[in-house]
């Protein structure tokens, strides 16, 4: 799906070092992407076979255009066996931007992985995405399928819509299309609601089977 992320650069001056884990997320909106040069402050070889950059600040382009932007306090790369990785130990942020260069969405968590193998990427840790019309997801685990071009959890999802106006509990967890745009949650707490703009009266949904609702950008 995005190979420009399997072979994303992060330099320091004239050094250069591969950066797989680089802007993962900004791939809600991207079919094909480019890497713009990374500006690291710091960036040094602590262990064999660990490569660590700090401060890191780093961008992500499609055809010219930025997308999304990451920033993150400590960034690992662990090298030298089968199953390459790099690591955010000490929490992520990233702002993702549409055609005009405006805020779309943003994302924290406390912890991040990528696997390069597997083409799959990890979060956990009061994972929270917000876009910019107030749409809120709260989960503690959040994967990200390269190949099946999707977002999943089995863990207990918070979902805050404002228009249309609704709250869901999701016991376990949701997927979801790259874009966000549809996503199917799975069995639903009791008391859970959604407010229906022709409709006086919230609804209670019970049922365990997996419901799909669009989410207005």
């Amino acid at each position: 799906m995005i190979p420009g992320l399997s072979n994303a650069d992060m330099t320091n001056h004239s050094h250069n070092i591969v950066w797989i884990a680089a802007l993962f997320m900004g791939c809600f909106f991207m079919v094909s992407c480019e890497n713009d040069v990374n500006e690291v402050k710091q960036l040094g070889v602590k262990k064999p076979g660990i490569e660590e950059g700090k401060d890191i600040v780093s961008y992500l382009s499609v055809s010219g255009v930025m997308k999304a932007k990451l920033m993150a306090p400590l960034m690992l790369r662990f090298q030298g066996d089968s199953s390459l990785k790099s690591e955010f130990p000490k929490s992520l942020y990233v702002e993702f931007y549409n055609d005009s260069m405006q805020v779309e969405s943003r994302l924290r968590a406390k912890y991040g992985k990528y696997l390069e193998q597997d083409r799959q990427i990890y979060l956990r840790d009061s994972v929270v995405i917000i876009r910019v019309n107030g749409d809120t997801l709260y989960t503690s685990e959040l994967y990200w399928d390269q190949t099946l071009e999707k977002f999943y959890t089995d863990k207990f999802v918070e979902i805050s819509q404002r228009e249309p106006r609704q709250k869901l509990f999701a016991k376990k967890g949701f997927t979801s299309n790259q874009q966000l745009t549809q996503i199917s949650y799975f069995d639903l707490q009791p008391g859970s609601f959604i407010f229906l703009p022709d409709s006086n009266a919230a609804k209670p949904e019970t049922t365990t089977a997996p419901i799909i609702l669009p989410v207005k950008k």
